[in-house]
C-alpha cells in the first residue's frame, strides 16, 4: 500500500523528503500502521468501514484538506455512494457556518477555568438535519457531530458528549476508536500540510495571517440540553467527578488525568492489549488502559510517538521537540499535555522562565521569546495547529533562517502535528486533575 502521508503531501517514494522521513523510520512506518489500524483494519469490530470512511471524509473537509477529503470520500463511495453524498452535503453546511463567522478559526471553544475565561472563543456547533439523520442513521450522525467537536473545538468536550455517543449506539470500545480516528487524522493531515510546504518554493505557498483566535463573549452549545439529558440516561457509564480539583492555569508539571469512561481493568488486559502498551509500567496508567480498548491503534500510535520524540541520533534537539508539543497544546487548550511537555522542555533546556512565559502569555503574533530558534518553532507549531492550517513558505523560510535544516523542520512539524493527535484524545476522553 502507498504511504498515505506521502500521497497526501505529493511526495514520491525515494525523493529527498521521503529519504529524510526515513530518518524516523519507526514513526513513518507506524503512522502508516495507524492508518491501517483505524481505516483499513482486518476486523472492523464494532465500527464499520462505512462509519470510519464517513467520519474520515467529514473530518478531512473540516480541516480544509481537499486532497484528503477526496481520498476518504472515494473510499466511502466504494462502500456507500449515497452516504458519500450525504456527508458532502453536511460538510458544506458545517463549513458555511464557520465561514459565516470570519473572525473564528479553530481551535475555538469555551474554557471552563474562570482564570482563563478571557481565552474563550465561541464558534459554531454542528447539528445534522432530519433528512441527513434519516439517510445516515442516528449512530453515524452522532459520530460526525463528535468529529466536528474534536476537529474544530476540542476544548468544548465534556463527559456528556460521550454519553450522547453511548445513547446513540456507540459502546466504550467504539468511542475510543472514534476518538483515535478523528485525532489521528488531525496528525496525518497536518504533517502532510507541513511536508507539502517543504516541496514548494516559498513564493508559491500562501501563508495567511496565523494569529491565534481572539477572545469573544461565551456562548453555550445549542445542543447542551440534549447532551445533558444523555448524561442522565447512561448512568454510571460516564463519570463526571464533581469533587475533582481542577487546574486553573497552565503550569509546568503537577497534573494528573482522569477518564470519563472506564479503562480496561489492569487485571483484565489481554495479551494483545499488554503488547500494545509497549512499556509494562503503562498498565498502571488509566489513559493507556483506556486507549488499550483499541490495541492496534494504541500500539502504532505509541511507536510513532517514541520515534518522533526520543530518536535523537540526528535532527532537532529534544528541548525544541518538547517546545513544539507545548505550543500546540497551549493553543488547543490542553492543560494536561502542556503541563507535561513544558516541564520536559524546561528539563531539556534549563529555560524555566522562558517556558513559563509561553504558558502565561499564550499564543499570538505579539508573543515573542527572544530566541530565534524557539520563536521559529513556536510560530510553525501554531500555524500547523490552526484550522485551517496556515503553515507555508514564510514559516519554512523562518525556520531555515534560524539555522534548521529540512530534517530538523520535519522533526518540529512532526512534534506539533502529533500533539494535535494527543491533545484531542486527552480533551475528549477525560480531564486533568491538580496533584500539587
Amino acid at each position: 500500500m502507498a504511504d498515505i502521508i506521502n500521497l497526501l503531501a505529493g511526495i514520491a517514494a525515494n525523493d529527498p523528503l521521503d529519504v529524510l522521513r526515513d530518518h524516523r523510520a519507526q514513526a513513518k512506518e507506524n503512522a502508516q500502521l495507524s492508518f491501517e489500524a483505524l481505516l483499513e483494519p482486518e476486523d472492523p469490530r464494532g465500527v464499520s468501514y462505512r462509519e470510519r470512511y464517513a467520519v474520515a471524509a467529514f473530518t478531512a473537509g473540516l480541516l480544509g484538506s481537499d486532497r484528503a477529503e477526496e481520498f476518504y470520500r472515494d473510499l466511502l463511495r466504494d462502500e456507500d455512494e449515497a452516504a458519500s453524498w450525504a456527508v458532502a452535503e453536511l460538510l458544506d453546511e458545517a463549513v458555511l457556518a464557520l465561514d459565516s463567522r470570519a473572525e473564528v478559526r479553530g481551535p475555538y471553544g469555551i474554557v471552563e477555568s474562570a482564570a482563563l475565561s478571557a481565552e474563550s472563543v465561541p464558534g459554531p456547533w454542528f447539528t445534522a438535519d432530519a433528512q441527513s439523520r434519516q439517510t445516515l442513521g442516528p449512530r453515524l450522525i452522532a459520530g460526525l457531530e463528535f468529529a466536528h467537536l474534536l476537529a474544530l473545538h476540542p476544548r468544548d468536550a465534556r463527559p456528556a458528549h460521550l454519553a450522547l455517543l453511548l445513547e446513540s449506539g456507540w459502546d466504550e470500545d467504539g468511542i475510543v476508536t472514534l476518538a483515535q480516528l478523528v485525532s489521528f487524522l488531525n496528525f496525518q493531515i497536518r504533517i502532510s500540510t507541513g511536508l507539502a510546504a517543504l516541496t514548494e518554493p516559498a513564493s508559491t505557498v500562501p501563508s495567511p495571517d496565523d494569529a491565534a483566535p481572539s477572545s469573544h463573549d461565551t456562548e453555550d452549545s445549542p445542543a447542551s440540553a440534549r447532551v445533558e439529558e444523555a448524561l442522565q440516561s447512561v448512568g454510571d457509564r460516564v463519570k463526571t467527578y464533581p469533587n475533582l480539583k481542577r487546574p486553573e492555569l497552565f503550569q509546568q508539571g503537577g497534573l494528573g488525568w482522569v477518564p470519563w469512561i472506564a479503562p480496561v481493568a489492569e487485571a483484565d488486559l489481554s495479551d494483545d492489549q499488554q503488547d500494545a502498551l509497549i512499556e509494562a509500567g503503562r498498565a498502571k496508567n488509566p489513559y493507556f488502559r483506556l486507549l488499550a480498548r483499541d490495541p492496534a491503534a494504541l500500539k502504532a500510535r505509541t511507536l510513532t510517538d517514541l520515534d518522533i520524540f526520543f530518536n535523537t541520533t540526528d535532527g532537532l534537539g529534544r528541548a525544541e521537540r518538547e517546545l513544539a508539543a507545548t505550543a500546540a497544546s497551549r493553543l488547543n487548550g490542553c492543560l494536561f499535555c502542556a503541563s507535561i511537555h513544558s516541564d520536559r522542555a524546561t528539563e531539556e533546556s534549563g529555560r524555566r522562565e522562558l517556558v513559563q512565559r509561553l504558558l502565561d502569555e499564550g499564543i499570538g503574533t505579539e508573543s515573542r521569546l527572544g530566541n530565534q530558534v524557539w520563536d521559529a518553532v513556536i510560530d510553525a507549531s501554531v500555524a500547523l495547529t490552526l484550522t485551517p492550517q496556515t503553515f507555508g513558505g514564510r514559516h519554512v523560510d523562518q525556520l531555515r533562517a534560524a539555522g534548521l535544516g529540512d530534517g530538523d523542520i520535519i522533526d518540529a512539524l512532526s512534534c506539533a502535528a502529533f500533539f494535535n493527535w494527543a491533545n484531542r484524545l486527552m480533551l475528549s476522553l477525560g480531564e486533568p486533575e491538580q496533584l500539587k
